[in-house]
């Protein structure tokens, strides 16, 4: 049997296909809006990745479903980045950063990770599941969300649906 979901709130109705997916935006320390920022401390904008397919996996390291799907993770995510794939890993419910640095060092996560500590990503994205992927095409729209874990195959078909095609490696001929 497929892992499910690790249901941490009510289900509530989120994003839907074709909506412009919500910036990565947290509450500053003076409250007004920041951006998300990942584990060495830069800023991750989406509007800096338009014209990029972008990957959202929503996730906790104490969450079994997103700890077995975490290698998929990693392995789609370095498969496609020649493609241009861009994954965020925005962990949440977290007890202190390090553990999500610790988390990405065990895993060897070699793409984006962020820690949303006060879950304010969670919230604009009216998550309830963990772990939940979403995947934003390059115009910055939501294509597909999915609340579970994601396997080789499910993973890569939905990457497909947000990058350009592949470029053909035939080269065309020449005519006389």
């Amino acid at each position: 049997p497929a892992a499910t979901p690790y249901l941490v709130g009510s289900p509530v109705e989120g994003l839907a296909p074709g909506e412009l997916a919500p910036e990565l935006e947290i509450a500053g320390p003076d409250g007004s809006p920041a951006p998300l920022l990942d584990l060495a401390g830069r800023p991750i904008r989406l509007a800096d990745l338009r014209g990029r397919g972008v990957w959202l996996n929503f996730w906790a390291s104490w969450c079994p479903p997103c700890q077995a799907e975490t290698p998929v993770l990693r392995d789609v995510a370095a498969a496609y980045a020649e493609r241009g794939l861009v994954l965020i890993g925005i962990s949440v419910q977290e007890t202190s950063i390090d553990d999500v640095r610790a988390y990405a060092r065990r895993y060897e996560l070699g793409y984006v990770v962020a820690a949303d500590q006060a879950g304010d990503v969670f919230r604009r994205y009216r998550i309830f599941a963990l772990p939940t992927q979403v995947f934003i095409d390059p115009a910055g729209r939501v294509r597909r969300i999915v609340n579970g874990p994601v396997d080789a195959t499910g993973a890569a078909r939905f990457v497909e649906e947000i990058l350009p095609p592949a470029a053909s490696s035939v080269a065309p001929s020449a005519s006389p």
